[in-house]
C-alpha cells in the first residue's frame, strides 16, 4: 500500500516498483464492492470484463459490450477516491484497427470516469496501445493467458511453458514497455518466466497465477471471497467463503418470513391508536352507505 490516503496514480506504481512495494489490485463490478476493496486497502482496481462470468453469467468474457464496461465502471468510480481505476477494453472494440481503439478507449474513460484501460495482447495489439497513449489515455498491458483469444488458444491453460513461447513473452512484454504501457498484466505463466519478464522491465508487472516475483498481483473478487463457484482456478486463494454466508442468510430470512417471525415489532412502524380507531369508524361509516 502507497503510504498516503492521496489518489494512487501511474506514477505511484511506478515509484512503487523502484521501492520495491508490491501492489494490490482486485477486481470490483459495483458500487458496493469498490468501497469494499478500497477499504481493505488495494491500490489498484480493476473493472474487468470477467465480469461477463462472474456478474452477467457468460461462458467467457467475450460477449461484454462497451455498455456493460461503462455502467460497471462508472458505478465502481462513484465508490471510490483513492485506488487507481483501470477499465478492461471489451472483446472486438480495440482489435480492428488504432481509430477504433482510440475512439472507444475514449469513450471508456469520459463515460466511467476511469483514469486508465486494459487492454490484452502483444505485439499485435501495438498500434494500438501508442494511439491510444498519444491521446493522452494511460495504458495497461495484458499477456500470457488472454482471455478474449481463449479459443485460438485452446482454453484457460498456462502459457510460455516453452522456450520459443517465453522468448515471445518477454519481447512482447518490452514491446508494449516502448510503446508506453505503464503497468503489464502476467496471467498463467511459469513463476520464473514471469520473474524473468519482471526483472527486465522498469514498469511495473500485476501477477494472476503467475507466480510471486511480479511487482504486484491480482485476482477476481468473487474468487478472493468465495463468491464464483463455476470453477476455481488453481492460482486462487479463498480468504472467505462469504457465498456460504450469503446463502445461509437467505435461508434464514425464508425460513422468518414463512413461520411469521420477519418482521417483528423491531422490524415494523406503529400509529397512534387514535388514528387507527377513527380510519376504522370512518371506513365502517362509508360501508354502510
Amino acid at each position: 500500500m502507497s503510504d498516503s490516503d492521496e489518489r494512487v496514480t501511474v506514477a505511484t506504481l511506478r515509484k512503487m516498483k523502484e521501492r520495491g512495494e508490491k501492489v494490490v489490485m482486485l477486481t470490483a463490478y459495483d458500487y458496493c464492492t469498490a468501497r469494499l476493496v478500497e477499504s481493505g486497502g488495494a491500490d489498484v482496481i480493476l473493472v474487468g470484463d470477467s465480469l461477463g462470468m462472474t456478474v452477467l453469467g457468460h461462458p467467457d468474457t467475450l460477449p461484454v459490450t462497451m455498455e456493460d464496461m461503462i455502467a460497471h465502471t462508472a458505478a465502481v468510480c462513484r465508490g471510490v477516491s483513492r485506488p487507481l481505476v483501470v477499465a478492461d477494453m471489451p472483446f472486438m472494440s480495440f482489435q480492428v484497427n488504432a481509430e477504433q481503439a482510440v475512439s472507444n478507449a475514449g469513450r471508456l474513460m469520459k463515460e466511467s470516469g476511469a483514469q486508465a484501460v486494459k487492454l490484452e495482447g502483444g505485439e499485435e495489439v501495438l498500434p494500438q496501445v501508442s494511439a491510444i497513449r498519444r491521446a493522452g489515455i494511460p495504458v495497461m498491458g495484458h499477456i500470457g493467458l488472454t482471455p478474449q483469444a481463449v479459443h485460438q488458444l485452446g482454453g484457460f491453460k498456462v502459457q510460455g511453458r516453452g522456450v520459443q513461447a517465453a522468448k515471445e513473452m518477454l519481447v512482447d512484454a518490452q514491446l508494449l514497455e516502448e510503446a508506453g504501457i505503464f503497468s503489464l498484466v502476467l496471467e498463467c505463466i511459469p513463476a520464473e518466466i514471469s520473474a524473468e519478464i519482471s526483472r527486465n522491465l522498469s514498469i511495473p508487472t500485476i501477477g494472476i497465477g503467475a507466480g510471486p516475483d511480479c511487482d504486484g498481483q491480482v485476482l477476481v473478487f468473487h474468487d478472493l471471497v468465495g463468491m464464483f463457484d463455476d470453477f476455481t482456478p488453481r492460482f486462487v486463494r479463498r480468504y472467505a467463503e462469504a457465498g456460504e454466508l450469503i446463502q445461509k442468510a437467505v435461508c434464514d430470512y425464508s425460513a422468518d418470513v414463512r413461520n411469521g417471525d420477519f418482521p417483528g415489532k423491531k422490524e415494523s412502524f406503529s400509529t397512534d391508536p387514535a388514528v387507527l380507531r377513527r380510519l376504522r369508524d370512518e371506513w365502517s361509516a362509508g360501508e354502510e352507505h
